[in-house]
């Protein structure tokens, strides 16, 4: 669990070089930290971060790859500022994403870039939403036959306050743990899932089996409470990745953060065999239905 972690001295965002054992510590599933790998906010954009930024009914600030906001209040000023700074964010994410994992570059497609003004530890959730407690991430309407769920995060709190997570065991762990009471998959059920449009494209045996290691993680309150675990406080000005589909994680407390995601195909990450549907594919010891081969 020591190494579940990995401090990194990377102090410039144009600065990374695609080092060899910073590329299998990611996709072996630790984090990337880097705590002097600041996001640089001048003093108007500090007065911003607020949680009467977010619009009424809203979790989170979004910035698609298009440039369309949404869930800011305040008008088209603040808006205009906000779109700004995400904008920013966006670009300094994806160098360093591209200096970090030179070959990723031409393969990634960006998610909206992600601004949470709230306390994480306010939420109220049910138990399969809550994101404090540890999981890797799936979701059960957007089925993604391994493709890589590659994350970049920042604690931007102008009070210093840090942003803390639980980082857990390997994802291989997890998997022997719950895989042989998971419930096992049924092709006619995703078909059904698929034509209710409950699912927006047919769910794959390994989106049923990453479901099932998630749903079953966060309902498990033992494991919650006694898994190898180490909690982790980023501190404001720090910066830190992973693949969220592969890093067991949970974040516990934190307000003000920026997050930018990137969706890669698992064919084109550097060792594909160290990649959840990988691990998945040869612990049934079979291809997985509807899935790639990895």
């Amino acid at each position: 669990m020591d190494r579940a972690i990995l401090d990194l001295p990377l102090a410039d965002w144009n600065g990374a070089t695609g080092e060899a054992g910073w590329i299998a510590a990611v996709e072996g599933g630790q984090v990337l930290f880097f705590p002097r790998l600041d996001f640089k906010l001048d003093a108007s954009e500090q007065a911003l971060l607020s949680p009467a930024l977010l619009a009424e009914g809203v979790r989170n600030i979004s910035l698609d790859s298009a440039g369309k906001l949404k869930g800011v209040a305040g008008g088209e000023a603040v808006e205009s500022q906000v779109s700004g700074l995400m904008g920013r964010f966006a670009r300094q994410a994806r160098v360093l994403v591209k200096g970090l994992f030179p070959a990723y570059d031409a393969h990634l497609r960006p998610a909206p870039t992600s601004l949470r003004p709230t306390d994480v530890s306010t939420r109220k959730q049910s138990v399969r939403a809550d994101d404090r407690r540890m999981h890797v991430d799936a979701f059960p309407t957007r089925p993604n036959y391994g493709e890589r769920i590659l994350r970049v995060f920042t604690n931007i709190n102008p009070q210093g306050q840090p942003r803390v997570w639980r980082v857990g065991e390997p994802f291989e762990d997890v998997a022997k743990r719950y895989l042989p009471v998971a419930r096992p998959y049924s092709a006619w059920q995703a078909k059904m899932l698929q034509s209710l449009h409950i699912t927006k494209s047919l769910r794959s045996e390994y989106d049923h089996m990453m479901l099932q290691l998630h749903d079953r993680m966060k309902a498990d309150e033992r494991y919650q409470r006694e898994a190898p675990q180490v909690t982790m406080p980023f501190p404001s000005g720090s910066t830190w990745v992973c693949f969220s589909d592969q890093a067991v994680h949970a974040a516990m407390s934190g307000q003000h953060m920026l997050e930018q995601t990137f969706h890669l195909p698992v064919a084109r990450q550097y060792d594909v065999q160290a990649s959840p549907l990988a691990i998945l594919t040869r612990m049934a010891g079979r291809p997985l239905q509807g899935a790639p081969l990895p």
